[in-house]
């Protein structure tokens, strides 16, 4: 990060920057043997190409010389006259900063100094502060070359700055629809339950129809003519494809699991009750979320500052271009790395903060009396001994994760080539274990997390005393328990739906000049990632509860020497779910009993 910091400049890539080495904008430091470099760019922070009708790539430079302009000529300027008078009335010189402005129409050599006439008009556009032309043939070209030609790293990156505003709002709004979603679990009935199903049947099957419908709205539009349109027509497709493939195995799920509804709320109730206890666990979000920001925060300026990492270089004619450093524009895999574990690491914490709490909640044999300051304590046992332990099971992640980004990016190599049909079924074999595992080692850390809380040990003995309790106890609810983390998935479900709804409707008033569908996922995957943040804890309280029950059952057996931790409707609601599952087993001991009585032979 520090040698990207001081080797990159990310100004470069934001506000653009000229051909002699000067960031428009801001101002500049000297260059050795360019002359016009260093100059104070405060006022001009637009970029102008002085050929932009006949733009050309030789040896990935640009045959057009570009300056930094206070602003774009928004007329056609026909002669040289019509420059002159654009400088002395608006301020914005186009020509070459060591022309003056008087001399545009005295040294005979001034139309080689001055952009090709006629100048077309152009508007400023966020993209990269460039100066668009607006005539159609001088457009076509130059968005053509310009925006097809820069390199896919900087036309994300442009992407992203240029459709920020809406970025930010959508990301607000996943804010919102999060704390939405948290308070109606914190208060959840029956009723609220299969409201809530019934929006996310209508949610996924609305965005589905959406996608699909501006799909074949892309296909049928005729004047798709550059990389940036079709990239979003062929993200387009496989949103529209995952989403069909999501929303058919989320409705069959639904459909399976329609009569467990009852138990679930109840179940949910009981997770409200011990969260009542510690009312402050619904906080606890808020700093993880803090913190996940500013860690993003600082992720994507130092992804910024590889993408400009590069040592400035004098070429002919005293112009200046930046050669990349291609070790450091590499180490961009070591950073996801880095992403992908610290971010699992900071979530880590606060499920083993929430666990923690439930654990001292739940081990308090005087339920009148609830611990002082549960979430201070948990916290301060977490910093103090367990680091070790959230460490160790964030890595498990990470490391479950790299080898599937891999995979991932070697079938979509294969796919794009056409050939290898059975590498790539291969690979996407391995993607799907690799999923299951992550999905197992998720579930496997939140209990080691919980039985670390209970016991005090390591990550690893916690970890198997954790499965041999769950192995133990598993004919319990296990399947209600499965139920309501479903449940709460559904909730994380909802709000990525209307989130990206929102992002479709807003990025597909932009079709042209930016790659959307990059900022698209990223807001996708920033909501799933808030909402998780969110509705964990109910997840994270619903799992320890689950666990502190197998260790009270394994430890306590009711007596009056041994009475259970659990409270009086909390072991209510385990009789119950016994009955019902002792009730299931009979009924199908009896199925299987007359189905052997009718093919026994006479």
């Amino acid at each position: 990060m520090g040698y990207s910091v001081a080797a990159g400049a990310t100004g470069r890539l934001l506000f653009g920057y000229d051909s002699f080495g000067n960031v428009c904008g801001k101002k500049n430091s000297p260059v050795e043997g360019a002359p016009l470099s260093g100059q104070d760019m405060t006022q001009k922070k637009h970029v102008f190409f002085m050929n932009s009708c006949n733009l050309e790539v030789k040896d990935v430079r640009l045959s057009s010389t570009v300056l930094c302009v206070s602003s774009c000529p928004e007329e056609q300027l026909d002669t040289l006259e019509e420059v002159q008078l654009f400088a002395n009335t608006s301020g914005s010189f186009l020509c070459v900063y060591n022309l003056n402005s008087f001399n545009y129409t005295q040294i005979p050599n001034a139309d080689l100094l001055c952009p090709r006439l006629p100048v077309p008009p152009s508007k400023s556009f966020p993209l990269f502060n460039r100066c668009i032309p607006q005539t159609p043939e001088c457009y076509s070209l130059f968005a053509s070359v310009l925006i097809n030609d820069v390199d896919s790293l900087h036309r994300i990156l442009s992407g992203i700055m240029s459709g920020r505003d809406t970025v930010l709002g959508l990301c607000i709004l996943a804010f919102a629809l999060s704390l939405a979603m948290m308070f109606t679990f914190r208060f959840i009935t029956t009723l609220l339950v299969h409201i809530f199903i019934a929006l996310i049947v209508l949610g996924l099957l609305f965005v589905c129809s959406v996608l699909w419908w501006l799909y074949y709205d892309y296909t049928n539009d005729l004047s798709i003519e550059l990389d940036t349109e079709r990239e979003n027509m062929k993200c387009l497709l496989g949103f529209a494809i995952v989403s069909t493939v999501i929303t058919a195995v989320l409705l069959i799920l639904i459909y399976v699991l329609r009569k467990r509804i009852k138990l679930t709320v109840e179940l949910l109730q009981v997770t409200n009750k011990a969260i009542s206890s510690s009312p402050f666990l619904l906080f606890q979000p808020l700093w993880t979320f803090a913190i996940l920001i500013f860690f993003w925060v600082l992720w994507v300026a130092v992804l910024l500052s590889l993408g400009t990492a590069g040592a400035a270089q004098v070429v002919e004619g005293g112009q200046v271009e930046y050669k990349p450093l291609s070790g450091i524009r590499y180490m961009w895999w070591y950073h996801l790395i880095g992403l992908i574990w610290t971010s699992e690491f900071i979530l880590a914490c606060q499920q083993m903060a929430v666990a923690g709490t439930v654990v001292t909640c739940y081990f308090n044999r005087n339920k009148s009396d609830p611990p002082d300051r549960p979430i201070l304590s948990s916290l301060s046992i977490l910093f103090c001994y367990h680091q070790g332990t959230v460490v160790k099971g964030s890595f498990l992640i990470t490391v479950v994760r790299i080898p599937r980004a891999v995979l991932m990016y070697v079938y979509n190599t294969l796919k794009e080539k056409q050939d290898g049909a059975l590498s790539r079924c291969m690979s996407q074999c391995c993607c799907c274990c690799f999923w299951c595992l992550d999905k197992c080692l998720r579930h496997l850390n939140q209990n080691a997390y919980t039985t670390t809380a209970i016991n005090g040990t390591d990550f690893c003995t916690s970890a198997k005393d954790a499965l041999k309790l769950l192995s133990k106890n598993s004919s319990h609810f296990t399947s209600v328990n499965c139920f309501g983390d479903f449940i709460i998935f559904l909730g994380k479900v909802l709000v990525v739906c209307f989130t990206v709804f929102g992002g479709l409707m807003a990025f597909n008033y932009h079709r042209v000049l930016q790659v959307w569908a990059v900022p698209l996922l990223l807001v996708a995957f920033f909501a799933y990632l808030v909402a998780h943040s969110f509705l964990s804890v109910f997840e994270t309280v619903l799992d320890a509860l689950f666990l502190c029950f197998a260790v009270d059952l394994e430890t306590n057996d009711g007596s009056s020497e041994k009475p259970y931790f659990m409270d009086q409707e909390f072991l209510n609601f385990v009789k119950r779910i016994n009955k019902l599952n002792t009730r299931a087993q009979r009924n199908k001991n009896s199925l299987t009993s007359e189905e052997g009585t009718e093919l026994r032979p006479l």
